[in-house]
């Protein structure tokens, strides 16, 4: 497709194989790059502006950013920050910022990779590790995206009883139709898709902008929560939480995602042309992470104004922040944004997860299942434990399942940091786009900041 002719997109045939960049010494030779290209049937769709000015060139790349972003503000964080927030104040923010950060490092990485290499993660995998490595790792990410898929399940669920009263087991039902909402949105365009999400985005950030109005934290003590604390790694309690949060924040499967929908644009496949790309895709994701950071930063805000403030130091459940919020605020209306903004959220984790488990099947296994099919099995992995603990444990059990779901996302984050760091950092598979050293050191360092968070959590929970 030629990138100069934005308005003569040609017909896009997703069976037909796309040649690759030149191949490098890296890859394994079977593993070639003359494979069906990552998410096929929009993959080079979206043209690109030559020339002009560079605003054009911004808002053309402007959308897998937001699409990766969802990950980072789905209803897993909400029980995370929640807990975080009423039980230890502002302490966890330090958290919250350092999770992100790491996220902004990680997820330019992996949008370097699909864009140098035109292989997503998962492909990148397959090109490089063996057929029984390949197979633990995707074993590991499916784990990371039930684990998703769960959270995402419980918050829906969760969302639609606090609107409209709709039991939780009868909620994680309805939530299974979601499953063609993915299909209805591709069907219309992927920018149709990235514009859908964008809106759900606003309308989060929107809900939690009156709440911070309406909470008033004091900007002092929001500041000191910024900075690191030590008791943060002495309190195995507050350690469950704040890897919890790492866990939320940094999603393993967003990698695999986001190395492959930057391919949707139809940049010039030249060394200049991937360059130039790097850079608008790195842009891209770094302000819509920022947007994520605020939204995590605000439910830990208000949970600290409001709950941590009135001695309501035990709220960990949604349905608990409901309750109280609008009296706690004095906002009639502040417990309703509160639940539309839950609701939102669910939804937009249901599209980047859906497309999530298609990327890393296909990647990993080679093997193409029709997306509803696909996604049928996922969601009924993730429904039949919602509706088990709901009708042994109550809701307080599905508050609990849903903490604990990001805690098992988090130990999933290594098998998918290790590989992508390896990836970018090798000059046999990057060329002259491999990263510099002191980026290679930072994200190592990032790496085995996760690798011990975990080896931590796995302790505390066999012997503590």
């Amino acid at each position: 497709m030629d990138a100069r002719t934005p308005d003569l997109i040609p017909d896009f045939d997703a069976t037909a194989v796309i040649p690759g960049p030149p191949e490098r010494s890296g890859w394994r030779i079977e593993a070639a790059a003359d494979t069906r290209p990552s998410l096929p049937e929009v993959n080079r769709t979206i043209a690109i502006p030559i020339g002009g000015h560079w605003v054009r060139r911004l808002l053309a790349f402007a959308g897998p950013g937001y699409l990766v972003s969802v990950g980072y503000m789905d209803p897993g964080n909400w029980a995370t920050d929640l807990a975080g927030g009423s039980k230890y104040g502002y302490t966890l923010l330090s958290v919250v910022l350092l999770s992100n950060l790491m996220a902004i490092l990680l997820q330019a990485l992996a949008a370097r990779l699909g864009i140098v290499t035109d292989r997503d993660l998962a492909q990148a995998c397959r090109a490089t590790y063996s057929p029984r490595v390949n197979f633990m790792l995707w074993l590991a990410c499916e784990a990371a995206i039930i684990a998703c898929d769960l959270a995402e399940v419980i918050g829906t669920a969760i969302a639609l009883k606090l609107l409209f009263g709709i039991p939780l087991i009868g909620g994680a039902l309805l939530a299974a139709l979601d499953a063609f909402l993915l299909l209805v949105l591709m069907n219309r365009g992927f920018r149709f898709l990235e514009a859908f999400v964008i809106a759900l985005l606003l309308v989060i950030a929107v809900c939690f902008t009156v709440q911070i109005v309406a909470a008033a934290p004091p900007v002092g003590a929001m500041l000191r929560g910024f900075m690191p604390s030590a008791e943060i790694f002495t309190n195995p309690e507050m350690l469950y939480i704040a890897i919890g949060i790492i866990g939320a924040t940094v999603m393993p499967h967003n990698l695999y995602l986001h190395s492959s929908i930057v391919q949707t644009r139809a940049y010039e496949r030249s060394d200049e042309g991937r360059r130039d790309a790097i850079k608008w895709a790195t842009a891209d994701s770094t302000i819509a992470l920022m947007l994520a950071l605020f939204i995590n930063a605000a439910i830990l805000v208000v949970a600290a104004a409001t709950f941590h403030k009135s001695g309501h130091s035990d709220v960990a459940e949604i349905g608990q922040a409901f309750e109280l919020l609008s009296p706690l605020l004095g906002l009639g209306i502040a417990s309703t944004l509160f639940a539309v903004a839950l609701l939102a959220s669910g939804l937009n984790s249901t599209v980047t997860a859906t497309l999530a488990g298609q990327i890393v099947m296909e990647g990993f296994l080679d093997l193409r299942l029709p997306s509803w099919a696909r996604r049928l099995v996922t969601r009924g992995i993730a429904i039949v434990p919602v509706i088990a603990v709901t009708a042994v444990y109550g809701e307080r059990g599905t508050a609990d399942l849903l903490v604990f779901s990001q805690v098992v996302l988090s130990m999933q984050l290594p098998f998918a940091v290790i590989p992508l760091v390896r990836f970018v950092s090798d000059k046999r598979k990057m060329g002259d786009f491999a990263i510099s050293v002191p980026v290679a050191a930072t994200a190592w360092a990032v790496a085995g900041v996760i690798v011990v968070l975990n080896l931590k959590l796995l302790y505390d929970v066999m012997f503590g």
